[in-house]
């Protein structure tokens, strides 16, 4: 990273130490529990409800009946008490940080200052609904290879600890020196079955090691990087991150949220270190009065693609809207890669389960026909 850049970052790092946002200053209280589909179900129908004209105390009324007894039921509630005795729409949602972010609270804030709220609302709906359908993508593509690679875990596991030995008992009885296939499948299974615990100790520590680095920031950043730079997974992650980026930015500008302001909810709302590092750098640029394109560049995460879309919609005007085509030429990639990646992993995972499952076989088979060989003569 160059001096320029550190040099904007512990600028905008010192800067942000001091700084409070004016949601932050009302007492909040914590409200979790409440599902991604309870979230934007609430958004869509407020939307809704909005475009029919109804006034926002009649909306919430409408919906905390719509909703079962639950979190979202109370929360909806909670917010139609606090309109009630007087309260903004955002300052009623701020108080519920555990389930309406910066971002959401800022675009119901802007909506509410340019009597734009029933657009406010259908964009976050929007932004709400295509988030949500990446990740249920990504995650869908993944399922099918990951139980592939559980069963067939299990399988071999289960062979080795407890058929391959019933077979070792019974070549045990024979004469002569065992093919090298099968002591090599048979050292393997003694290993195993001497360290079973193993099997379970491995994932354990490996797991508690991703969870303990999660919790440290440097280790944070590392695993954040790492995940950038897995082959095949780590550009649909980076991708996926561009597309989060652009949306985000283009929605929050698109609703009025001024542009540093914008930038700073968006790196929060990152989920990334890296990204959020970039993001940063990117602010810092701008607050010095640099377009937004120049620094996007100089940081290396946007490829460029997305800095000469970016660099064109300054220029004309046009921010937001090239920030959304960005996002959807993103999300259309991150389709198209997913599903080559599925369909590169599924049939790598079959051939490594039959190479598996024939090694297997042939080494528990070779001495069985030197048995014969041994009866024939």
């Amino acid at each position: 990273m160059s001096d320029k850049l550190k040099a904007r970052r512990e600028r905008l790092a010192e800067k942000s130490s001091g700084e409070a946002r004016s949601a932050d200053v009302r007492p909040r209280r914590a409200s979790g529990g409440v599902s991604r589909k309870a979230k934007v179900l609430f958004t869509t129908q407020f939307a809704t409800l909005q475009d029919a004209g109804l006034p926002v105390l009649r909306s919430l009324k409408v919906l905390e009946n719509q909703f079962k007894s639950g979190p979202m039921k109370r929360v909806v509630g909670e917010i139609g008490a606090d309109v009630e005795a007087g309260s903004s729409l955002s300052e009623a949602v701020a108080k519920h940080p555990a389930v309406f972010d910066d971002l959401y609270v800022n675009m119901v804030r802007a909506g509410e200052a340019s009597g734009a709220l029933t657009i406010i609302f259908n964009r976050l709906a929007t932004f709400m609904e295509k988030a949500e359908a990446l990740r249920r993508r990504i995650k869908g593509a993944m399922i099918y290879p990951l139980m592939v690679m559980i069963i067939a875990i299990t399988i071999v596991t289960f062979i080795m600890l407890f058929v391959v030995p019933k077979f070792e008992d019974a070549f045990a009885q024979l004469r002569g020196e065992l093919p090298g296939m099968t002591r090599t499948l048979i050292d393997t299974s003694r290993w195993l079955v001497d360290h079973w615990y193993l099997i379970v100790a491995v994932p354990l520590a490996f797991w508690g090691t991703l969870v303990v680095l999660s919790r440290n920031p440097a280790g944070r950043r590392w695993l954040d990087r790492l995940k950038l730079r897995l082959p095949l997974v780590g550009s649909v992650i980076h991708r996926s991150q561009v597309a989060r980026f652009a949306r985000t930015l283009g929605t929050l500008s698109a609703s009025g949220v001024p542009l540093m302001q914008a930038l700073e909810i968006t790196g929060d709302a990152a989920g990334n270190v890296v990204v959020k590092e970039a993001v940063e750098t990117v602010r810092a640029a701008v607050k010095e009065g640099e377009p937004i394109a120049r620094p996007m560049a100089e940081t290396g995460f946007f490829d460029d693609i997305v800095v000469n879309m970016v660099d064109v919609g300054e220029e004309t005007g046009e921010l937001d809207r090239m920030l959304m085509k960005i996002a959807d030429n993103n999300d259309a990639e991150v389709d198209a890669q997913v599903a080559n990646m599925t369909a590169v992993l599924e049939p790598a995972l079959i051939v490594t389960m039959a190479v598996i499952v024939g090694f297997i076989v042939v080494s528990l088979y070779l001495p069985l026909l030197k048995l014969q060989e041994l009866i024939g003569k």
